[in-house]
């Protein structure tokens, strides 16, 4: 997507270009250079790579690991400091903007990453403060010049004279009159982002937006790494053996407290994988919505990158049902081949298409996932830039979409058979307005009470409809509506 918000200090974009290479000597012959002080110069460039361009960090950050060989504690600290750069960005923009003579829009975007990466040093970490000033100070004279490094040295040092608390107590609006705008600055949201959730989770706009405050400090934690264990290829039980834990809600899912989840033997061979538990808990709310007569065909719509394709088909091969996964960018349509690759009975078939033109017959499936693409707004933990990415004019963007992909899933459906419409957004346009949107077009289909088929689990209920949250359950923010076509 090429539509983006910025907090409300945003700067003027003036790209200048690709970040010079840093540093001299290879640990390797055949890779790049390691640049000196690997892990802020990786953060850095990372950071700048998002400002400027729209990078995804999920995706940079272990690139650039890799070709610079940067690992073990060097690693650690680049991902700490990109990620939690990112996610704290709008209050440190507010505390730089306190301490600089002219506005910070008027600062150049080579600049700002590296003003942020000082003041996540010196404000949030256990980094000594001379230390952090000095270690920042080097990267500006290596990738901005002596002349910027300067004025970088000057504002990082007024940065340092209050901490974070003291600092807050200056930027932040005042709470008991400007509720929306204190969280905004103290939990790093745009402030449309925060009415936004407000109103997802019935706070009181007005009020002093109790749930909201815990919901948007949930999105600046570090989430845990969650594992599925494919069914009929793997288990639970496999994965504990390998350092994970049982999971609380999934029956297939585990967490993993530490360590890289690519050394785990079962994610190596594509046994289990990563998977957030909502996410599971969706696929398998649909899996146990009774359907009368024939339940041998289902399809997932949108299978990119394949995360709830795998876990469908290797329940549908055990109850010798098959899926069809379809995907319309070939890229990711590979990455759904291998999630589905040796399910059980090789249930998994997939297919490039576009399913607002479907490759099928109406009315040819049992059981059919639908899950749109969407603002992301539920995944803010994993993906912290994405706050940023959008304005309230183009959070509804998809919408259209969104709605033309739930009338295709409930064409695609029998009638007696069922459609689960997903998305990784509490955002209420995106989600119950979309299914009330297609409903009142059409009388084939009802929707079902989608919580019954998760009645272990606490607080999802909203209405008809399922909702998870991060700081309730630890996951995702996916929603769910389940639907009978008549």
């Amino acid at each position: 997507m090429t539509d983006r918000s910025r907090s409300p200090y945003r700067p003027s974009r003036r790209p200048k270009g690709g970040g010079a290479q840093g540093g001299k000597g290879k640990k390797n012959p055949a890779a790049p250079p390691t640049p000196r002080d690997p892990a802020r110069r990786t953060a850095y460039d990372v950071l700048r790579a998002v400002e400027e361009r729209d990078a995804y960090a999920n995706l940079l950050l272990p690139a650039l690991l890799r070709e610079r060989n940067i690992t073990g504690r060097d690693a650690a600290l680049a991902t700490e400091l990109t990620y939690g750069t990112l996610r704290r960005q709008g209050t440190y923009d507010a505390i730089l903007d306190a301490c600089i003579d002219r506005s910070l829009t008027s600062v150049d975007t080579e600049v700002l990453p590296v003003l942020r990466l000082g003041a996540h040093q010196q404000l949030s970490t256990n980094i000594p403060p001379h230390a952090a000033v000095n270690s920042t100070v080097d990267i500006a004279r290596r990738v901005v010049g002596h002349h910027r490094a300067r004025f970088v040295n000057a504002v990082l040092r007024k940065v340092g004279a209050r901490d974070l608390e003291a600092w807050l107590a200056v930027v932040a609006p005042d709470r008991d009159t400007d509720p929306t705008g204190h969280l905004a600055v103290v939990h790093s949201h745009p402030r449309w982002m925060v009415s936004a959730l407000a109103a997802a989770l019935g706070d009181d706009p007005e009020g002093r937006l109790d749930e909201t405050e815990p919901l948007l400090a949930a999105h600046n934690e570090r989430p845990r790494v969650t594992l599925v264990a494919k069914p009929g290829r793997a288990s639970v039980a496999d994965l504990v053996e390998g350092g994970a834990t049982a999971a609380r809600y999934s029956p297939f899912a585990a967490y993993l407290p530490e360590g890289d989840p690519a050394l785990l033997r079962e994610v190596r061979q594509r046994r289990a994988a990563v998977q957030d538990e909502a996410s599971q808990l969706v696929a398998l709310a649909l899996t146990r919505v009774s359907v009368a007569g024939a339940d041998t065909r289902w399809l997932d719509m949108c299978a990119g990158p394949g995360g709830k394709a795998g876990l469908l088909a290797g329940l549908a091969g055990q109850r010798d049902a098959r899926l069809l996964a379809a995907e319309v960018q070939p890229a990711r349509a590979g990455l759904v081949a291998q999630a589905v690759h040796r399910s059980v009975r090789d249930a998994g078939r997939v297919v490039v298409a576009d399913s607002t033109r479907p490759a099928w017959r109406d009315g040819a499936f049992d059981r059919v996932l639908v899950d749109v693409p969407c603002t992301g707004m539920g995944a803010l933990r994993r993906r912290p830039e994405s706050r940023w990415r959008r304005t309230p004019e183009t959070a509804g963007e998809l919408a259209p979409l969104q709605r033309d992909l739930l009338a295709r899933a409930l064409d695609a459906a029998r009638p007696g058979g069922v459609v689960a419409y997903v998305t990784c957004s509490p955002h209420l346009p995106e989600t119950r307005g979309v299914v009330e949107d297609v409903l009142a077009g059409r009388s084939d289909a009802a929707v079902l009470r989608a919580a019954d088929f998760l009645d272990d689990i606490p607080d999802v209920a909203t209405g008809d409809y399922v909702q998870f949250w991060p700081h309730r359950h630890g996951t995702d923010a996916m929603f769910l509506a389940l639907l009978r076509k008549s």
